[in-house]
């Protein structure tokens, strides 16, 4: 019987426990016995997680600081970064916060976020050190940067590090799976340069993958000259110059003042002696 953990399931059990007590003949005294027993779990798992009045293992924060004062700090950490505290704490998500061991430091994450904390502190005293340019002086904090991201890296950077990792077609799934995520709301630019750019880089050692990146951005930006001259220019790395042609010509019908694609235009017309 799956016994669920609430208060209202908690006293049905409870009664359920008493009437087999009593009907199975054992008296009052063994039954509360018998409820204490099986009892003991439950009423275990009623108690919830309180912050210590004395937290421990405090290396960057004040030492004596209580949970009461801790708390709100923990917390504006995890809405900075998107995470919970299994992130940087020894604990498995989803379990408990009493199962958790918030002292140890064996979860790597800890120590990066005390070094980022000292970062922060750096960069707070310099910004003293600099007239305001504005009427309040500039505030650095974890969100300044991270924006709700773990890691505080570029919509360019996070698909280069896919692309390495497991090439251009799960970059591309990636890039879907956060523009679904976090379009609209800042932490990452997903206007044409940032596939543009990542493109640049793949082209350098993969053309055909380079297309299927520029091939995206020009589905994404259609009207854009900049991003149909990328395109061609992968087609033309790849050798099909017929296709180079056709989106040159595209981007400069959307920018007639695009000199690059007049330039390759001629090339490829003087390469096949038209």
């Amino acid at each position: 019987m799956l016994i669920h953990k609430t208060g209202r399931d908690f006293q049905v059990v409870m009664n359920m426990l008493r009437q087999l007590a009593f009907r199975t003949g054992l008296g009052n005294l063994p039954g509360i016995i018998l409820l204490t027993i099986l009892s003991a779990p439950l009423a275990h798992g009623q108690q919830s997680w309180s912050w210590p009045e004395k937290p421990s293992n405090l290396q960057v924060l004040p030492k004596d600081w209580p949970g009461s004062r801790l708390q709100p700090v923990m917390t504006g950490f995890t809405r900075a970064l998107g995470v919970r505290c299994s992130y940087c704490h020894k604990g498995e998500e989803g379990k408990p916060l009493g199962t958790y061991d918030f002292s140890s430091d064996e979860n790597p994450n800890k120590n990066r976020a005390r070094e980022m904390l000292r970062m922060l502190g750096s960069i707070n005293d310099h910004l003293k050190k600099i007239q305001p340019s504005g009427d309040r002086r500039v505030n650095m904090w974890c969100h300044t940067c991270h924006r709700g991201r773990p890691r505080p890296i570029t919509l360019e950077e996070e698909l280069l590090e896919q692309y390495r990792m497991k090439g251009v077609e799960p970059a591309l799934d990636y890039y879907a799976d956060l523009k679904q995520k976090y379009y609209g709301r800042g932490p990452y630019d997903f206007g044409e340069d940032a596939l543009n750019s990542f493109g640049y880089e793949v082209i350098k050692n993969d053309a055909a993958g380079a297309i299927q990146v520029f091939r995206l951005n020009a589905a994404q930006f259609p009207q854009s000259g900049n991003v149909w001259d990328s395109l061609a220019e992968a087609y033309m790395k790849s050798g099909n110059m017929k296709k180079a042609e056709e989106y040159y010509q595209k981007a400069l019908a959307r920018d007639a003042n695009n000199q690059n694609a007049k330039d390759m235009m001629r090339k490829i017309k003087e390469s096949s002696g038209k």
